[in-house]
C-alpha cells in the first residue's frame, strides 16, 4: 500500500504543480493587498478540497453508474494525464489544466479569483480529479488505504495553500523562468507515470 500512496502523491503533486500556480496568482493578484491575496488563496484551497473529497468518496459509484469499468478509465484517464504533460513539457496549453487568453482577461476583471480560475480547472482541474478517480476505484470507503489517500489529497492541498501563501518571497526566489523549467522536468515524470497507466488499464482489460 505505501508504494501506491508514494505514487498517487508524486502523481497528484505533479498534475496540480503548485509552483506553477504562483505565476498565476502574482499576476492575478498584481496591486492587490497581501490580506485579499491569502484570503483568495484560502478559499481556493478549500473549495478544491471539497471537490476533491466529493470525488473521491463518489468517484467509483460514479464510474459503476455509467457502465465504466476501472480498466477502461485508467486508459482514459491516463491518456487524459499524458496530454497535461505534453502540455507541461512543451508550454502549449491543451486545455487540460490551462485557461486561454479571453479566460485570462475575463479572470483579471473578476473581484473573486478563488472559484475560477484558481480551484478550476488550476489546482481541482480534469487532470488531478482523474487522478483522484484513478487512485479511489475499487478502494472500499472507510477502509485503510481510503482514509490514508484522503490524506495525501489533503497533503498536497497544504502544500499548495502554503505556497501560495508566500507567493512573493517564492517568485522572488524561483521567478517565472525557474518555475518554468521545473514544470518542464515534472512534465516527463508525468508522461511516464501516464503511460504506465494506460499499460495496466490494457493488461487489466485484456486479462479480464
Amino acid at each position: 500500500m505505501i508504494d501506491e500512496l508514494v505514487k498517487f502523491f508524486v502523481v497528484l503533486l505533479v498534475v496540480v504543480e503548485p509552483l506553477s500556480l504562483l505565476p498565476v496568482l502574482a499576476g492575478l493578484t498584481e496591486g492587490a493587498g497581501d490580506n485579499w491575496r491569502r484570503r483568495m488563496a484560502w478559499k481556493a484551497a478549500g473549495l478544491s478540497a471539497i471537490v476533491c473529497l466529493v470525488f473521491a468518496a463518489g468517484g467509483a459509484a460514479l464510474l459503476d453508474l455509467l457502465g465504466i469499468s476501472v480498466h477502461a478509465f485508467r486508459v482514459g484517464g491516463g491518456i487524459l494525464l499524458f496530454l497535461l504533460a505534453i502540455e507541461m513539457v512543451f508550454a502549449r496549453p491543451s486545455g487540460v489544466r490551462s485557461i486561454t487568453p479571453g479566460e485570462d482577461a475575463e479572470a483579471h476583471g473578476r473581484a473573486d479569483i478563488s472559484v475560477f480560475p484558481l480551484a478550476f480547472p488550476l489546482i481541482a482541474g480534469p487532470g488531478a480529479l482523474a487522478t483522484i478517480l484513478l487512485a479511489f476505484a475499487g478502494v472500499p470507503i472507510g477502509s485503510l488505504q481510503f482514509v490514508a489517500q484522503i490524506g495525501v489529497i489533503v497533503l498536497v492541498l497544504a502544500i499548495t495553500l502554503g505556497l501560495m501563501l508566500v507567493t512573493g518571497p517564492v517568485m522572488r526566489v524561483v521567478g517565472t523562468t525557474g518555475s518554468a523549467v521545473l514544470g518542464r522536468l515534472l512534465g516527463v515524470l508525468l508522461a511516464a507515470l501516464a503511460s504506465q497507466f494506460v499499460i495496466d488499464g490494457i493488461r487489466g482489460a485484456m486479462a479480464g
